[in-house]
């Protein structure tokens, strides 16, 4: 199994009363709440974790975009990504991963193709390019992208990006919604034919065969643990036995809340109260924004797949309404929470229920201060990590995953060519 260190990078100080006096974290928060000084501390202290990470081996560090959003800080992830990649380029272990651009905001979408050809370069072949479609809240109501048009343009989008990266000749783009008469991106990308590519999403079908016909890696994002992420990941392997994929875990994976301490009782003396910030103020989401009309697809509908945030699962300030505390979350998997020994045989258990071989690790929950979160960190990859690794030992995790070429090209990548 792989373990990305994942970051939101959320907004620590919101008021006390955010949930009762403002409509919503997303979309509509006000602006007044921001505080650069806190906002310039903040970067600083995930950017020192993530590099922690770095030195402490992880397979991959990652981070993703959202915009308006007062639980992720990151519009622009690929400005937090090349910072990022100076340290990665020197690990013998670990990854980049943007998870990722929305492909259907770019306009042109070439940029996304410049952009992540730049940090596949600058990381040393071991970048890992993220896809969502996006959530309706960036897509629809921030970027003011019709729903009806969301995924025809990021179809369009992907085959542009992707012809791309992969031709060697200069070509005419004709689209319905890109015309550009030269195409020719420079720099390439330093994997051939292309980084990897992993989708984010929080289930669809057409995201299910997206992914699966592409052999692209899909990636459930959820705050709402393994328990519930059984029902999208169910229709996903379904979809590939349909499709005549194989089983590969790394095919897939999933994020999870985890928080490591000594001992299952000093893990609730320890984050508590950061999670509890999480669950009652950055999924306080005015529930107008969670789906425009034409978001949703007919077919997944259909398939009986849901928003997570319309009352499939419990979100924002109804959890601890509904007496949700630190037991309730740990039980229903919205955390995975305790020891080391703990914490690792959930994770074991969560895989392969879910059969996932991606591990996309949400070490930092709300406003969790910087010494717990490096605490969190330390003790994850010294109790936890080298007893997951071996989880799926029969499958290789090379189509999914870079092997770079560091700092010295001369050596051939194991399992990618790399130009």
């Amino acid at each position: 199994m792989k373990t990305v260190a994942f970051n939101l990078m959320p907004y620590k100080d919101l008021p006390a009363d955010f949930e009762k006096k403002y409509d919503s974290v997303w979309v509509s928060i006000p602006r007044t709440l921001y505080d650069p000084r806190k906002g310039h501390q903040y970067y600083h202290d995930y950017l020192d974790a993530l590099e922690t990470a770095v030195d402490l081996g992880y397979d991959a560090v990652g981070v993703n975009e959202h915009h308006s959003n007062g639980y992720g800080l990151m519009p622009s992830p690929n400005l937090m990504a090349s910072i990022l990649s100076r340290k990665v380029r020197h690990s013998d272990t670990t990854s980049l991963v943007v998870l990722g651009n929305s492909l259907a905001l770019y306009n042109p979408p070439i940029r996304v193709a410049e952009e992540m050809a730049m940090l596949d370069v600058l990381s040393g072949g071991k970048f890992i390019a993220g896809f969502p479609v996006g959530t309706s809240m960036d897509t629809n109501y921030v970027y003011g992208i019709n729903p009806s048009e969301m995924r025809e343009r990021y179809y369009e989008a992907h085959e542009l990006v992707m012809k791309a990266w992969t031709s060697d000749e200069v070509f005419t783009w004709n689209g319905k919604y890109n015309q550009l008469r030269y195409v020719n991106t420079w720099p390439r990308t330093a994997q051939r034919p292309h980084p990897p590519v992993w989708i984010p999403g929080g289930g669809s079908v057409e995201t299910y065969d997206f992914s699966l016909l592409n052999d692209y890696s899909f990636s459930y994002l959820s705050f709402f643990g393994h328990k519930y992420a059984k029902k999208v990941m169910g229709p996903f392997w379904d979809r590939a036995d349909a499709l005549g994929k194989d089983r590969n875990p790394y095919r897939a994976g999933y994020a999870q809340f985890i928080c490591v301490s000594e001992t299952d009782a000093q893990a609730q003396i320890d984050y508590e109260e950061h999670v509890k910030y999480f669950f009652a103020k950055c999924m306080h989401i005015d529930p107008r924004f969670f789906e425009a009309p034409g978001y949703r697809t007919v077919a997944s509908l259909r398939a009986g797949l849901r928003s997570q945030l319309d009352g499939t699962a419990k979100v924002g300030k109804a959890i601890l309404d509904q007496g949700f505390g630190w037991k309730e979350l740990v039980e229903s998997g919205y955390i995975i929470a305790g020891s080391p020994q703990t914490v690792r045989e959930q994770i074991i258990e969560a895989a392969r229920e879910l059969h996932v071989g991606n591990l996309i690790w949400l070490f930092h929950v709300g406003s969790m201060p910087q010494h717990l979160t490096l605490k969190n960190l330390h003790l994850f990859a010294e109790g936890v990590l080298p007893h997951i690794r071996n989880l799926w030992p029969q499958w290789d995790a090379a189509p999914f995953w870079p092997s770079g070429f560091g700092d010295d090209p001369s050596q051939p990548a194991a399992h990618r060519d790399v130009a």
